[in-house]
């Protein structure tokens, strides 16, 4: 058996350890690991040294029961599967890398009752801040939010009543654009695709911003075909040449995201169907996805990284600050429509 092997695996190294094995003292040890007081870069070195040779890891729990918080930031999303929401963690990543504070993720899969039960998880842990996507909670969450003495960033939307600061775009205005641009272009028999919306707001909230300006030009929409789970590349084809059987006359395909319309767009191809002529199509969100398709599909980038990244800065400024350049902040983002190649030019 080795040395290792025959260590009583469950020892749990203390400050005392990590003293003696760097030659200072446990208040010195202590100062260096919370970053607390003045220590000489030498003996800085040395004790960090220590405790990455011992595999050391301060109980930052313990740590935080003076300050009441720990240096965790709590992030709450629907989906890991859906593209949208990786991106949104590489923009909080990118900020929170600089500071001590570290991002924990918790998923809803779009369920009320299962976000109230991750809130409530999250908040245990006294964590410096909660980002959070979306703006409608159930009332215990809201309540368990607005109790809970921590910066609450609500990200992905601005259409609503923040609980306290939010960054995002407005998806009604998206769906607004998006239906400007594409009657521009003379499209008038528009069909829409796109996911079951009960549970899935922003969808929702463009679906109604695009719906309100088609009928504000006279235009209704003439076939509307929808799914539920997650986005793919196989509903959109399935989607797509379920819609257009049923509907001979349609010249434009608007879906409520980019990979359904990727998948819809191959469907077209394949199909030998004229895009942009005879069909348009336009998506939502500008994955990079999109990049790849033999032509571009056209779009609307919803900014998630930029999102992420406005919304950890927020919490990072609060730690760092005073506790209130956050509070009550909208940032509203402006995303632009790319026409890419799968609509008529203007």
């Amino acid at each position: 058996m080795s040395d290792r092997q025959s260590q009583d695996s469950r020892h749990n190294l203390t400050l005392r350890d990590v003293s003696e094995a760097s030659g200072v003292s446990e208040m010195t040890v202590s100062r260096v690991l919370r970053n607390r007081g003045e220590v000489s870069d030498r003996t800085r070195a040395k004790v960090l040294e220590a405790a990455r040779q011992l595999g050391y890891v301060p109980n930052k729990i313990a740590g935080a029961l003076a300050s009441n918080r720990v240096n965790l930031v709590g992030v709450i999303i629907p989906s890991l599967s859906n593209m949208v929401f990786p991106e949104v963690m590489m923009g909080i990543s990118k900020v929170l890398d600089d500071t001590p504070l570290q991002p924990v993720v918790g998923v809803t899969e779009y369920q009320p009752e299962k976000e109230e039960e991750v809130i409530f998880e999250m908040l245990s842990w006294r964590p410096s801040g909660l980002i959070v996507a979306g703006l409608e909670h159930t009332p215990a969450a809201v309540a368990m939010m607005k109790n809970s003495g921590v910066p609450i960033v609500e990200i992905m939307d601005v259409d609503g009543d923040a609980i306290d600061a939010c960054v995002g775009i407005s998806h009604t205005r998206a769906g607004r654009e998006t239906a400007t641009e594409i009657l521009k272009r003379g499209y008038r028999n528009i069909g829409f695709l796109g996911t079951k919306m009960p549970l899935d707001h922003r969808a929702r909230k463009r679906f109604e911003g695009f719906r309100a300006v088609l009928q504000e030009s006279g235009v209704s929409l003439k076939a509307e075909e929808y799914y539920s789970g997650g986005s793919a590349l196989k509903k959109g084809r399935e989607m797509t040449r379920s819609i257009l059987a049923d509907n001979k006359d349609l010249d434009f395909l608007y879906y409520s995201n980019d990979m359904i319309g990727a998948g819809g767009l191959l469907y077209c191809i394949e199909e030998g169907l004229e895009v942009p002529g005879k069909m348009g199509l336009a998506g939502f969100n500008g994955v990079e996805l999109i990049e790849g398709l033999p032509i571009r599909l056209a779009t609307l980038d919803s900014c998630r990284t930029e999102i992420g990244k406005a919304a950890a800065q927020i919490i990072a400024d609060d730690i760092v600050g005073d506790g209130s350049s956050g509070q009550n902040q909208r940032i509203e983002l402006e995303p632009v429509f790319n026409p890419g190649d799968t609509v008529r030019a203007n």
